[in-house]
């Protein structure tokens, strides 16, 4: 094979391993983000960057209606990410406003989220997730 030819060979081969990698890695991230986030109620916060933050992200890129859904309601406080009866389901938390909305993960992407709420939060809710953010701030600082 001529010299030119197979550095065009190997310079298409790279960047196909290049793209392979970086697809590998999202998914893996994606799996590592979902197994640990299950079962948890996650701050959604930017610095740095809480766990409930790239849960909240990655599940925007799959769901366009979630996508939708915050650009109307906004970034939630905190996020929870449960299973149950074989269903996945997100709650977004809304501390100002006092609300909560739950959001069912579709098995299959033809369909879309349903969402329902908004619901109220107790005062114990608030109580609880006022104490996380003050947890969060304190580490944070202490950093």
């Amino acid at each position: 094979m001529p010299a030119p030819a197979a550095a065009v060979l190997l310079a298409l081969c790279a960047a196909a391993l290049t793209a392979s990698c970086s697809d590998m890695g999202a998914a893996w991230n994606m799996n590592w983000t979902r197994s640990a986030a299950r079962g948890r109620i996650m701050l959604v916060a930017d610095h740095p960057q809480t766990l409930g933050l790239k849960r909240l992200e990655s599940q925007s890129r799959l769901h366009p209606d979630l996508r939708l859904f915050l650009q109307i309601n906004g970034r939630p406080d905190f996020l929870a990410e449960t299973d149950s009866d074989g269903q996945r389901f997100l709650v977004f938390y809304y501390l100002d406003e006092e609300v909560a909305y739950a959001a069912r993960i579709p098995r299959t992407k033809a369909r879309g989220m349903k969402f329902d709420g908004p619901h109220p939060i107790t005062e114990g809710e608030i109580e609880l997730f006022g104490n996380l953010r003050a947890q969060h701030a304190a580490a944070v600082s202490s950093r």
